[in-house]
């Protein structure tokens, strides 16, 4: 059994997720809509009692089994995955439920996905309207569109992208600012609304992203290939230009739509190499006249996003490299600044979006973050408090508060849980028509515009700029704005759904690479406590699992809420978040994709601490009353 932090994030992912292998191969599962009705589902694995078939759920919250039905239609096999309603609440024994599909072998390289896809139900089956309209659709002409082919915009993705959403351009001004230019495919030319392809990308919200595949918000006709801007091919794009000051404050822009040809398809590595003073034969000619250009404008970004006061959460993010199925390594996502850069264009691209729609009285979805509630507040403040760290009175609160804690934090031994305590104390982000601006990236006005392909969101913005800067006939409708707070509610869901779904497949793929290391002694650091045990984060891998409260050293353990802490009664021993420890890996189940440890009792190893006397208790909590007045 495992918990994870939300991820909820107020600021966008460093590296954007792009697609590996379209998940259109092998049984599909049935399309299901976000909210369940009806009867309660379960995913598990199929096993055979002497009376019958059961199955054994895959969920770590439901572990008992289900007794199925005699009669059903399906072909049944041991092992195999089957989803089933549960049709009735025995008071004893194990509860009755009925088949309704079979997904497949449990031992197949694609079970954990197909795990994944089937517990949260992402739709993952276009219907033949959809992906009729997809492959009828023909290449953009320029027509009344402004022609941008000339100008050497590039794109810059992960090495392993399929479907390139957006390109970038930057040059110098006469004041000393910048003109940048942010070309995102234009989707809303293909995907048209009421069509069958805008059903079903309403219907997911977004592709949902896999360790070993990628379930895809449009079909790959559209997704692969009309809406990715490929290098040297004709391509129709929604173009913001960014006129930045010398001190990186966007001043005004414009958006177009166009006709572009992207002039490389570029890695972050491979452009972060070329800056670095080692280009390829690709970027060797680019250095000059295009990356340079772009690292200068993003320094003035960044100044700019450093005075705003932007909370600067430093969490690794996981990389989970899968061949044919299974795991080959677990590392840390390297994040280099041409990361970084991306992700300030885009969001520069995203403010002029909203603002000109607000500027232009038209109506926007925007993308809001709100400030922490006074609950979660109060419970950073107490954790903070007993690090000795103070925490401004909520109504002060300004994100650069919060990344000056961090940045004083960063390279001591509390920076990794000091940064999922603030994680933690985040309100969720947002889509919403009414604007509160953006807590997390110190904005008064946000939007989604920059991933068409992926997200429903940024489709629903650019048919906002459409309408209001009149760019077209196919702008957001009358109907579209009636049901914008349903959209919005909608969508917010589906991206909920899919977070879920992937923390899953994550969680799944690495107990399977653990289940062969049962047995092992690990470093790792108390992520989370409890009433009824701890949690521990493994150094080397980041994997997470739950200690039992009663495989903790011979005590009766108190759970001090404020401390974060479990208190042994009679030893007086403390367990606390953060804590190192030495854990023993006792069990990897890979049915419920959940991780097991023991505290290995090994001398100063064992981060076991006697708890303060009352007379130091005291004398804590009075100097932490005293910093509050402060």
């Amino acid at each position: 059994m495992t918990r994870k932090p939300p991820r909820n994030a107020p600021r966008p992912k460093s590296e954007k997720h792009k697609s590996r292998r379209s998940f259109q191969k092998g049984k599909p599962v049935s399309p299901q809509k976000p909210e369940r009705e009806g009867p309660q589902r379960v995913v598990g694995v199929l096993t055979k009692a002497t009376s019958g078939w059961r199955l054994q759920s895959t969920n770590r919250r439901d572990r008992g089994e289900y007794v199925l039905h005699a009669k059903t239609n399906f072909h049944l096999e041991e092992g195999h995955l089957a989803v089933a309603e549960v049709s009735s609440g025995r008071r004893w024994g194990p509860k009755e439920a009925k088949l309704i599909d079979i997904l497949g072998d449990m031992n197949s390289p694609r079970a954990v996905s197909i795990i994944a896809i089937a517990t949260h139900d992402i739709p993952n089956e276009f219907n033949k309207l959809a992906v009729a309209e997809a492959e009828a659709a023909k290449p953009v002409t320029l027509g009344n569109r402004t022609d941008l082919r000339k100008i050497p915009l590039v794109t810059i993705d992960g090495a392993d992208a399929r479907d390139f959403d957006d390109a970038v351009f930057a040059e110098p001004t006469d004041n000393g600012g910048w003109h940048l230019i942010v070309a995102i495919a234009d989707v809303s030319h293909y995907v048209k609304h009421g069509s069958a392809l805008d059903k079903t990308a309403h219907q997911r919200g977004n592709s949902t992203y896999f360790p070993d595949c990628v379930v895809p918000m449009l079909p790959e006709a559209l997704s692969n290939e009309l809406c990715s801007l490929k290098p040297n091919v004709d391509r129709a794009c929604m173009a913001a230009h960014l006129w930045l000051d010398k001190v990186g404050e966007l001043t005004r822009w414009q958006f177009v739509r166009g006709v572009m040809k992207s002039h490389a398809r570029l890695t972050y590595e491979q452009v972060q190499q070329a800056k670095d003073g080692n280009p390829d034969a690709m970027t060797s000619s680019l250095l000059e006249p295009v990356i340079k250009p772009l690292y200068a404008a993003f320094q003035c970004l960044l100044a700019a996003r450093v005075k705003r006061g932007t909370l600067e959460l430093d969490l690794p993010e996981r990389k989970v490299e899968i061949d044919n199925g299974k795991v080959k390594t677990i590392k840390v996502r390297e994040r280099l600044d041409s990361h970084k850069l991306i992700e300030e264009f885009m969001i520069c691209a995203n403010v002029a979006a909203a603002a000109q729609l607000e500027g232009k009285g038209g109506i926007c979805l925007y993308r809001i973050h709100d400030r922490p509630s006074e609950m979660k507040l109060e419970a950073l403040r107490d954790f903070l408090d007993s690090l000795g760290i103070s925490l401004v009175p909520g109504k002060q609160l300004h994100s650069r508060f919060l990344t000056q804690i961090l940045e004083n934090s960063a390279g001591g031994p509390h920076a990794q849980v000091v940064n999922e305590m603030m994680l933690r104390s985040q309100a969720q982000a947002i889509y919403s028509k009414e604007n509160i601006g953006h807590f997390g990236l110190a904005l008064a006005k946000y939007a989604h515009f920059t991933s068409p392909i992926r997200r429903y969101a940024d489709l629903v913005v650019h048919r906002g700029l459409i309408r209001a800067c009149k760019l077209g006939d196919d702008g957001l409708t009358d109907s579209e704005i009636e049901r914008l707070d349903e959209i919005a509610e909608h969508i917010s869901t589906t991206e909920r759904r899919s977070a879920a779904a992937e923390r899953d497949a994550t969680d799944r793929f690495i107990t399977l690479f653990m289940t062969d290391r049962v047995g092992a002694t690990f470093s790792a650091r108390i992520s989370g406590v409890a009433r009824f045990g701890l949690f521990a984060r493994l150094d080397e891998t980041g994997a997470d699992g739950i200690i039992p409260m009663n495989s903790l050293p011979d005590d009766y353990y108190f759970h001090d809420e404020k401390r974060q802490a479990l208190i042994g009664r009679r030893t007086k021993r403390v367990y606390q978040l953060a804590q190192p420890v030495l854990v023993k890996l006792e069990q990897a189940d890979r049915l419920t994709g959940s991780m097991a440890f023991t505290i290995v009792e090994a001398g100063q190893e064992d981060g076991g601490r006697k708890a303060p006397s009352k007379h130091e208790a005291r004398e804590k909590d009075r100097a932490r009353r005293q910093r509050r007045r402060r």
